[in-house]
């Protein structure tokens, strides 16, 4: 009986931590959805101007900028790099599209 009511509880700390997670999911989705409404300003911003659509010095500088960060939250600084880069591709194919439809 008492392995049944074990497993009871463990299921429902599970359902519990599960929850959590699905909070921060969602609020890392709201975040990187509020970073792209900015970036998507840089992008219009560059096109207007005629300036690239990838800035390697400064990505150079948000990368090593991050690692930082991540070795002081306790997350692998490769593994923070790699979101990074993933997330900067995705920009620099927004800015570059941006550019396009304004004829540069």
């Amino acid at each position: 009986m008492a392995e049944n009511e074990s497993t009871v509880q463990a299921l429902e700390r599970l359902q519990s931590i599960r929850q959590s997670i699905d909070n921060i999911d969602a609020a890392v989705i709201h975040m990187l959805a509020e970073r792209f409404k900015f970036t998507q300003q840089v992008g219009a911003l560059k096109a207007e101007h005629g300036l690239p659509p990838a800035d390697p010095e400064r990505e150079r500088e948000q990368i090593q900028r991050l690692r930082v960060l991540a070795e002081e939250s306790h997350l692998d600084p490769a593994f923070a790099e790699k979101f990074l880069n993933f997330i900067v591709a995705e920009v620099i194919h927004h800015h570059e599209r941006i550019a396009s439809e304004n004829g540069r």
